[in-house]
C-alpha cells in the first residue's frame, strides 16, 4: 500500500499523474517548528508527517512539506489579506526559492531529500496584487501564491523543477520508481 501523508489537492493530483493506486491519509503531526533554515525546516516537517502516518497505518508512506523563502526568510501561508499583500509585495521583481522536503518510509527505512527551485517574479503593482488576493487563491499557499493558478502570470522564469513549486517534486516519483513502483501503472508487486 502506498500512502500520501498530505491533505494537499495539488500533491494528490501530481502523484495521480504517475501512480494509479494510492491512499491519501493526512498527517496529524505538529507543524510547529523553530528551525529557521528553509531546507532543514521543510525536511523536518516532511519527516514528521511521514512518520506519524506510517505509525498509524504502515505501508510505504510519502510525507512532504514545501516552503517559500526569500533571503533565507521563510514565508508561510498568509494569515490575512494584509499578510498576503506584504508577501507578494516582497516577492515582486525578485528571485525567491521554493524548497520541498520529502520523506518516503519504505520497508523499514527512510529515504529523504530536499528539492529547491528558484523563481523570479515580475514587477507587480499594488492593484494587480490586490486583484489576485481578491480571487482567494493565495490564502492557503506558502508564499501567498500558486504557480499552477492565476499567479502563473507573475512568473518571469524558474530554474529547477516546476512540480516542486506546485509542492511535489518529480524527484519523489523517481525515488518511488527506484523502490519498485511502476510509475505509470501502480505498484509492481
Amino acid at each position: 500500500m502506498l500512502v500520501l501523508a498530505s491533505a494537499s489537492p495539488r500533491r494528490r493530483e501530481i502523484l495521480a499523474r504517475f501512480i494509479r493506486e494510492f491512499e491519501v491519509i493526512p498527517s496529524n503531526a505538529s507543524e510547529e517548528c523553530s528551525i529557521e533554515n528553509p531546507a532543514e525546516y521543510a525536511l523536518e516537517l516532511a519527516r514528521r508527517k511521514a512518520r506519524e502516518v506510517h505509525d498509524r497505518v504502515g505501508g510505504t508512506v510519502i510525507g512532504a512539506d514545501t516552503v517559500v523563502s526569500i533571503e533565507g526568510h521563510i514565508l508561510g501561508k498568509p494569515g490575512s489579506r494584509e499578510e498576503a499583500f506584504e508577501m507578494l509585495r516582497l516577492l515582486s521583481g525578485r528571485v525567491h526559492r521554493v524548497t520541498t522536503g520529502y520523506c518516503i518510509i519504505h520497508e523499514g527505512r527512510e529515504i529523504s531529500g530536499v528539492a529547491v527551485t528558484e523563481v523570479k517574479f515580475r514587477e507587480l503593482d499594488d492593484g494587480l496584487i490586490r486583484a489576485y488576493i481578491d480571487t482567494g487563491e493565495p490564502m492557503d499557499k506558502a508564499g501567498a501564491y500558486g504557480i499552477q493558478g492565476k499567479a502563473g502570470l507573475f512568473i518571469e522564469w524558474i530554474r529547477g523543477d516546476y512540480y516542486n513549486v506546485v509542492g511535489f517534486p518529480i524527484e519523489i516519483i523517481w525515488k518511488l520508481r527506484e523502490l519498485g513502483f511502476d510509475v505509470f501503472m501502480g505498484p509492481s508487486r
